[in-house]
């Protein structure tokens, strides 16, 4: 059974492996992607049972998708720049980014 997700669309998170910011713009309760993608990348090999997230990477132009165990929460204020924030988010408030989208 899938654990509940710790973090949320629209929170900034950092990645505790490539020391990267970012913003959850997706949550997948569970490992969605290919045996494939999981073996080429997933080289830690993260639960597959637990949540997974995708994020607008900080000052970058792609997304990743991440394993829950490999975030924290980002620890400073500053918000994040990527060039699709507008397509998922409408507003950043204390914070946080106010989703434009319904989420999963």
């Amino acid at each position: 059974m899938p654990s509940e997700a710790r973090f949320a669309v629209g929170q900034r998170i950092h990645h505790r492996i490539f020391d990267y910011r970012g913003v959850i713009f997706d949550v997948d309760p569970v490992f969605a992607g290919s045996d494939e993608w999981y073996e080429e990348v997933a080289r830690s090999r993260p639960p597959r049972d637990e949540p997974w997230y995708h994020v607008l990477v900080h000052d970058a132009q792609h997304t990743t998708y991440v394993a829950e165990r490999n975030l924290e929460p980002d620890p400073g204020d500053e918000p994040v720049r990527h060039p699709l924030l507008g397509e998922y988010f409408e507003a950043y408030e204390a914070g946080r980014y106010r989703s434009r989208l319904a989420s999963n």
